[in-house]
């Protein structure tokens, strides 16, 4: 299958592009509202809420009738502002620590919607078919009316956070300092939490209870390996739950009896372990380069210092003095004649017939570290050094 004959299908295939809009609308909403979940420290409650919610989608048909996305999607919000507002009320009365209240709210609310799904499903009428979807999801039954209601919902939510994000984000990272300069914390909070929960029932049918917290946590946390800064955390985890919600729904597609929520949360799950491996400054293999070149630098300013010992010890700084000799005087054992090279290579040791000798930048260079190891009280070694054999 060629690109061209992808994205035909993206745009003129009924079911594809109403999958892929549904799932991309998920991870959209998700991942832009799971940053601040992530950064507050409250990924678990994504599926608390998750889970929570299911009982409302039970109870609102049961009091209505109706599988409309609308009314379903009310009565989950319904159940899941419920079930974080009751976790609150624990947390902030009792002893009970947020964990703790958390497997409670969580255990107690999803327990309920199996009983209510239970006693649904034993009901004469066949009305109620379809309502186990949101159980492990199902978005191949998405219809257009359907994300038509996850759009309006998830730009309801994006319209609120760009009024609030400067309340939002002093929330995030200072509730403290935001409390002494007035602000309702309280009331920022409980709105903050509703928008979470409103993403978090837009992509109920599409990925289902159990797995919808993934789609909270997996985006923010893959996004905040690549960057420092709220605003550009959030876009990109938009970003990576739009990619990996069309990118399930495409697979998903074209392979026989594969279901898209698991697939999309399979991706997402790459993209994170992806970012976690290269991301710049926080990915795993870029720390392991760069305590490598740190461990290197040790080395070498070891050795120059050792050089620089040596040659301080007769009137002309460039007295030779061989690699054997250095060798001895090193006490971590580096390969000093590697050292030497890269030294040299860098202009501030030369080789001479019967051994090395420095030049007047190796010597300059030998004084700086030395100066500064005096003046930070440890032992000859750099900031960037320091910090490596911290480590």
């Amino acid at each position: 299958m060629d690109l061209l004959q992808l994205l035909n299908d993206l745009l003129f295939d009924y079911t594809l592009r109403t999958v892929a809009l549904g799932a991309a609308a998920v991870g959209i909403v998700s991942g832009a509202l799971g940053s601040f979940a992530v950064l507050r420290r409250q990924s678990l409650l994504g599926d608390a809420i998750s889970h929570a919610a299911l009982p409302g989608i039970v109870l609102a048909f049961l009091l209505t009738r109706s599988k409309e996305p609308i009314v379903l999607m009310l009565g989950a919000i319904a159940a899941g502002l419920t079930g974080t507002l009751l976790l609150i009320r624990i947390v902030g009365s009792t002893r009970i620590k947020y964990d703790s209240a958390l497997g409670f709210i969580l255990s107690v609310f999803f327990g309920l919607g199996l009983m209510l799904l239970t006693f649904v499903q034993r009901l004469p009428d066949a009305s109620q078919a379809g309502l186990d979807k949101f159980l492990f999801g199902q978005a191949a039954t998405l219809l257009q009316r359907d994300v038509v209601t996850m759009l309006v919902l998830g730009s309801i939510v994006f319209v609120l956070v760009a009024i609030f994000w400067k309340e939002f984000k002093l929330l995030t990272f200072d509730p403290e300092y935001a409390s002494s300069q007035g602000f309702p914390v309280r009331g920022l909070d409980i709105l903050l939490t509703t928008l979470l929960v409103v993403a978090i029932v837009i992509g109920l049918q599409a990925v289902g209870v159990v797995l919808m917290s993934a789609m909270v946590i997996a985006p923010a946390a893959a996004a905040r390996q690549w960057t420092d800064r709220l605003g550009v955390m959030v876009t990109l985890a938009a970003v990576f739950g739009a990619l990996s919600g069309v990118s399930g729904a495409v697979v998903s597609s074209y392979v026989p009896r594969l279901s898209t929520g698991p697939t999309i949360v399979l991706i997402i799950c790459t993209i994170v372990l992806f970012s976690l491996l290269f991301a710049p400054n926080r990915g795993l293999l870029w720390a392991w380069g760069r305590r490598q070149r740190n461990r290197r630098q040790l080395r070498q300013e070891s050795v120059l210092i050792d050089l620089y010992t040596l040659a301080s010890q007769h009137d002309d700084f460039s007295h030779p003095h061989s690699a054997g000799v250095l060798q001895a005087m090193n006490v971590q054992q580096t390969d000093v004649t590697r050292c030497l090279r890269n030294l040299a290579a860098r202009e501030l040791v030369r080789p001479a017939d019967d051994g090395w000798y420095l030049t007047l930048e190796g010597v300059e260079e030998a004084r700086r570290l030395l100066r500064a190891s005096d003046s930070s009280g440890s032992s000859r070694l750099s900031e960037t050094a320091q910090e490596e054999y911290q480590l």
